[in-house]
């Protein structure tokens, strides 16, 4: 192993640049050339590949998005598209590639690892923290801070006016930003992909609070919930409840950006550099992630298959508190 290159691929989130900064530093620490891709795998297709020396690394580890940009390829979707990026890692005489992103970006990987033969290891990078394996993936922290600060303030005025807001955030197929966040920012409600949102369910905590003449209620909603995103719902909640002045609103894409937390930036510092030594122990077709504070090795085709299960403590826990 003497040449890898790096790339970030899917939706982007905060941390991303700290986690290339990690693979950067730790090849050249040991003797590596980097290279990163630019723009995913469409940028390998494209042969789109720079240089990384340690000073091109430098005051990104604070920034938000990916200095590499990210692009959902269709063509790498294709086996000739797929060809044309292997070609293009030989040619420049790479030797091993490390992916950041999430589900969809694995399994580009792992689909390509195993056409090829060639050494690819993963960085768990997505706010939705749905990735089997890892405890956390880098970014959600950042998202779930940004979310309960947004929910905060929408608490404020919905408490002045006594209204009942829907707030939908990300997470087209899990929960783990919608419940975890419904928690810490005090929500008497949250609909989920996972969990079975029976409406009716709904509307008895809602009777319910109104009896208790609660000054606000909070519903957090993510986007993939089976009932339907914020505005269906409030829209039925609004005609069986006139009672209540239901209002909505979507967070969006506020939810990827900012400086990363803390926890972001050493949680991709230690799996940027576990990826590179991995790389060079001879794994492939691997994700690094985090469980129980150590680092692991999982094999891709765990992290794509295998369903990350919500924690029930939280669906408990916020059932007690929300009373």
């Amino acid at each position: 192993m003497k040449k890898i290159a790096v790339l970030t691929s899917g939706g982007d989130s905060p941390g991303m640049n700290a986690a290339i900064r990690a693979v950067v530093r730790c090849g050249i620490y040991n003797k590596l050339e980097v290279v990163g891709i630019m723009r995913g795998y469409q940028g390998l297709i494209e042969n789109d590949i720079i240089d990384l020396p340690s000073h091109s690394v430098s005051n990104i580890i604070q920034q938000g998005g990916t200095m590499l940009q990210s692009a959902r390829s269709t063509e790498f979707m294709t086996k000739e598209g797929r060809l044309t990026a292997y070609e293009n890692l030989k040619q420049k005489e790479i030797d091993g590639l490390v992916v950041i992103g999430g589900n969809g970006t694995f399994t580009g990987a792992w689909i390509f690892s195993k056409e090829f033969d060639f050494p690819v290891v993963g960085v768990p990078g997505t706010i939705d923290n749905d990735i089997y394996g890892t405890d956390y993936t880098i970014g959600f922290d950042t998202a779930l801070n940004t979310v309960v600060d947004a929910v905060d303030k929408i608490r404020d005025t919905a408490t002045a006016h006594n209204r009942l807001f829907f707030i939908e955030v990300m997470g087209r197929d899990a929960g783990f930003l919608a419940i975890q966040s419904a928690i810490a920012s005090g929500a008497e409600a949250v609909l989920t992909p996972e969990i079975e949102s029976d409406i009716e369910n709904l509307y008895a905590f809602l009777n319910n609070g109104c009896k208790n003449k609660k000054k606000s209620s909070i519903v957090i909603v993510a986007e993939g919930d089976e009932v339907g995103g914020a505005i269906n719902i409030a829209n039925k909640v609004s005609a069986e409840f006139p009672m209540y002045d239901v209002r909505m609103s979507i967070l969006g894409h506020i939810q990827r950006g900012g400086a990363p937390s803390t926890h972001d930036r050493v949680l991709a510092s230690e799996l940027g550099v576990a990826s590179v030594q991995a790389l060079i122990n001879g794994d492939r077709n691997i994700m690094v992630g985090v469980t129980d504070k150590q680092v692991v090795k999982v094999p891709f085709d765990d992290a794509i298959h295998k369903k990350k299960p919500l924690d029930p403590l939280h669906t408990e826990l916020l059932n007690i508190l929300s009373i």
